[in-house]
């Protein structure tokens, strides 16, 4: 059974009281994109690679927005005099944190069990395949080539994401489309889970 539980990112098409960096329904199109092969061998030592990427929010956008607040803070200070202008600044540079770090919180990290990102979780043996896309395939898949039942947990800032193929009897959605600063590194981590070499032959889902 796939889990879902992300207050900002949320199976497309499926109704949620609130979210964000959920794509807009797109009409099927079957995948038929190809993707470098990825490589699922262990670390030194034996142990199996792991993954843990936070979504932040670049500089730069800190940086255009705190510049758009400035602005407004001028053209208040001209017509309205100084402590407007504070005020407007604050209270705009306030709103500004208040989107961004949430939005930028997102948290991708594999353990023993399964694949979370943000609050959203997937036992490893729901997921048959993974692929780390380039900035062209990413683009294909999250537009001309999207599925509308698709998870998506994207970030306009990240070119790049990694695509899961889940199969899941009980979940129509079928695959996880995830923005990854580290799309190799990301998608080496979830193959080696889910590979025969894994030994993992748990039968057992937690609902």
């Amino acid at each position: 059974m796939t889990l879902y539980a992300a207050p900002y990112d949320a199976p497309v098409g499926r109704q949620v009281p609130y979210g964000w960096g959920v794509s807009e329904p797109v009409p099927n199109a079957s995948p038929g994109v190809s993707s470098p092969a990825v490589s699922n061998r262990r670390q030194p030592g034996g142990t199996l690679p792991s993954h843990r990427e936070l979504l932040w929010v670049p500089v730069g956008w800190w940086i255009l927005a705190g510049l758009f607040a400035l602005s407004m803070f001028v053209a208040v200070l001209f017509y309205l005099g100084p402590w407007i202008a504070i005020g407007t600044f604050v209270v705009l540079m306030a709103i500004i944190t208040a989107v961004f770090v949430p939005y930028g919180r997102l948290t991708i990290r594999t353990d023993e069990d399964r694949l979370w990102v943000g609050r959203a979780n997937i036992e490893w043996r729901y997921i048959i395949q993974v692929r780390a896309l380039d900035e062209q395939q990413t683009r294909q898949r999250r537009g001309p080539r999207a599925d509308a039942r698709a998870f998506l947990t994207l970030r306009p800032y990240l070119s790049r994401a990694v695509e899961l193929t889940i199969s899941d009897a009980e979940d129509p959605t079928p695959y996880w489309l995830v923005s990854s600063r580290r799309a190799d590194q990301f998608a080496n981590a979830v193959r080696a889970r889910i590979s025969p070499e894994s030994g993992d032959t748990r039968d057992s889902v937690e609902r």
